[in-house]
C-alpha cells in the first residue's frame, strides 16, 4: 500500500510539474471539450469518481493507482483554477494533459484485468 500511495504522490507531482511549465490550453470542460462552464458538477463527478476508485484500490492497485492520480490531477486544477490545464497536443486528438493520460491507462488496466478474468 505505502508504494502505491508514492506512485500516486509522485504521478501527482509530475502532473501539476508539467501543466506549470508546459500548459497551452485551459479546459473548463470534460473530455473532448464536453460540459463547458459545468466545473462544479465535475468536481463532485471528479470526488465520486475517486471515492469509488479508492474503495476499490485493493482489487487492481496499479491500475487505481493511475485512475487516482490522475483524478487528483485534474479535480487540483479544477477546484484552484477552474479548469483543467492542458499541454499535449498530437494534432490528430484533443489536446491534452498527463493526469488524463494515466486515467486512460489505468482504466485501460482495469479492462485488460477484466477480459482477463
Amino acid at each position: 500500500m505505502k508504494k502505491s500511495l508514492l506512485l500516486v504522490f509522485g504521478l501527482v507531482i509530475a502532473d501539476q510539474v508539467a501543466k506549470y511549465f508546459l500548459e497551452s490550453t485551459r479546459n473548463t470542460g470534460a473530455a473532448f471539450g464536453i460540459l463547458k462552464g459545468y466545473n462544479l458538477l465535475l468536481i463532485i463527478v471528479s470526488v465520486i469518481a475517486l471515492g469509488f476508485f479508492i474503495y476499490y484500490f485493493n482489487k487492481n492497485k496499479l491500475a487505481c493507482s493511475l485512475v487516482v492520480a490522475g483524478i487528483i490531477g485534474n479535480l487540483v486544477d479544477r477546484v484552484l483554477l477552474g479548469g483543467v490545464r492542458d499541454f499535449i497536443d498530437l494534432r490528430i486528438w484533443p489536446v491534452f494533459n498527463l493526469a488524463d493520460a494515466y486515467c486512460v491507462a489505468g482504466i485501460g488496466l482495469l479492462i485488460i484485468g477484466m477480459i482477463r478474468k
